[in-house]
Order: C-alpha cells, then sequence, then structure tokens
C-alpha cells in the first residue's frame, strides 16, 4: 500500500481510532477537545476521505452508524512522518534533535533513554 500524508485533522481521526480500536463517527468527533472539536460534518467528511484513501474502513453497521476501524497501523504512520521530517532537516538527525533541545522537547532522561536504546540494538548493551 502506498504510504498515505495526513492532514492535521486526519491524525487526529486517526489518533481515536487508534486509541479506541473501533469507533463511530460521533465517538470519533467527542475525542476532540470540546473548544476546539470540529463539526460533525466535517470529522464525517475526513473519515470518508480517509476511507477512499483506504487508511480506514467499515467494519459493521449498527442501526444508522457506521463503525470504522484504522487499516493503516500508528507504527506506520508515525515512520512515515519521522521519514518526512528527518526529510526537511536533509536527512540527518540531529539538526532535528538540536531543535528538540533548544525547544525544550527533549530532556537528559530522553536522550539517556535513547542511548540505552541505541546500546540494546547494536547488541553493546553488556549489563544485563
Amino acid at each position: 500500500m502506498e504510504q498515505t500524508k495526513f492532514t492535521k485533522l486526519e491524525l487526529g481521526v486517526m489518533q481515536a481510532l487508534w486509541d479506541m480500536g473501533k469507533a463511530s463517527i460521533r465517538e470519533i468527533t467527542e475525542t476532540f477537545p470540546e473548544a476546539e472539536r470540529p463539526a460533525y460534518t466535517t470529522v464525517q467528511t475526513t473519515v470518508y476521505r480517509l476511507e477512499g484513501k483506504k487508511t480506514i474502513r467499515r467494519v459493521r453497521k449498527i442501526s444508522n452508524a457506521h463503525i470504522f476501524e484504522a487499516v493503516v497501523s500508528r507504527g506506520a504512520a508515525q515512520h512515515r512522518l519521522l521519514n518526512d521530517l528527518l526529510g526537511l532537516f536533509g536527512g540527518r538527525a540531529q539538526p532535528v534533535m538540536a531543535q528538540l533541545i533548544e525547544t525544550g522537547k527533549l530532556t537528559l532522561d530522553d536522550v539517556k533513554a535513547a542511548e540505552e536504546t541505541l546500546r540494546k540494538l547494536s547488541g553493546k548493551d553488556k549489563s544485563k
């Protein structure tokens, strides 16, 4: 399947489906914060577009409500977004990390956890 780019609203819909598993359009709509909740019809249109992109599917119908689930996994979407982000920085992770540090979004604990993951992946973690 071709990797799909998501808009902010589409990501919100996907997030709701990843968190809930299966949901109706009403349930998806209610996951958005009340102050910035899009209209039901806006979410409905977005859901139908995602269905057309084959990133979600209808799994059943209860009365008049269709129930949807994600076809694209959270991991696959995150992988695509990270690749796109790295592309903005010439494919290098270091400028991304520097930006995260400058904005306070990357802490020393995050760096230590990343180091631990790198050690495990490289097989050099002799402490375990």
